[in-house]
């Protein structure tokens, strides 16, 4: 492999399509400093890679097949241990002399192919490869009712957002937590000649999170997920005005949260 061969581990033939649109990770095999690593996903990705689950994690370890250095940098460094890109996910996947501060005393973490994937923490300053990530959703800062915002993503991006599964579901709570109304719009739409909830995707509605809040289905509703709280799904009617959530353009790169000018 040469010094500056890119990886891009496009998850298309391993993923539904849902799951594809929300991530994808990219092995970058040049050695960089964790600070350096950091700057070089913010500038061409989205950020260093963020492991949300165990499912992440196996996919990353999918990336070890024929790469010539098994240790790389993810996105993890000790400020009480917080992912670079500010999001909040609790999962960890630690060596077992973790607790050990002689051996484990670096600020910055880094994974090891070779050992199931299992994560240590070594100095900032060590030169290895790493893994970016590329965000494929946006969270539009604008109140628009839910068949503007149908327009807007499908006009400016792709299309409002689909939740298939709990991965999808946690991985959009965090977008969210950074919207100006209580509750974002999602694809997700009521046909009352047919009596049923779907997605404008064409995915079927198997995955729920709907909040027990007695709203009875009606025509002209729509699905919003609360901004707080436990981010469960309401019923809501099309002309309320709320922020919304996009899929982005295969391709293009997610900069930060967008406001309509």
């Amino acid at each position: 492999l040469t010094a500056k061969m890119q990886w891009s581990l496009i998850l298309l033939f391993l993923c539904c399509f849902i799951d594809c649109q929300l991530y994808q990770f990219h092995y970058i095999n040049e050695n960089k400093t964790w600070t350096e690593a950091q700057q070089y996903c913010r500038e061409k990705h989205t950020d260093l890679v963020t492991v949300t689950n165990m499912k992440d994690m196996k996919r990353l370890i999918n990336i070890s097949a024929g790469v010539e250095f098994n240790e790389s940098w993810i996105g993890l460094f000790r400020d009480t241990w917080r992912w670079s890109d500010g999001s909040s996910f609790s999962f960890r996947h630690w060596n077992k002399n973790f607790n050990d501060q002689i051996i484990n005393s670096g600020q910055c973490a880094m994974t090891k192919f070779d050992g199931e994937g299992r994560w240590t923490n070594v100095s900032c300053d060590n030169k290895k490869p790493f893994i970016c990530y590329d965000d494929k959703l946006i969270l539009i800062k604008e109140a628009m009712n839910w068949e503007d915002a149908l327009y807007y993503c499908r006009g400016h991006h792709h299309d409002l957002v689909t939740i298939t599964n709990m991965d999808d579901q946690r991985w959009i709570q965090e977008k969210v937590k950074n919207a100006s109304t209580g509750y974002v719009w999602m694809g997700l739409r009521y046909t009352c000649t047919l009596d049923f909830w779907f997605w404008v995707s064409d995915e079927v509605v198997r995955y729920k999170n709907w909040a027990l809040d007695g709203q009875m289905d009606d025509c002209d509703m729509s699905g919003a997920m609360e901004t707080g709280g436990e981010h469960q799904w309401f019923k809501k009617d099309d002309d309320v005005k709320l922020n919304f959530i996009c899929y982005l353009i295969s391709g293009t790169k997610q900069l930060q949260d967008e406001e309509v000018k």
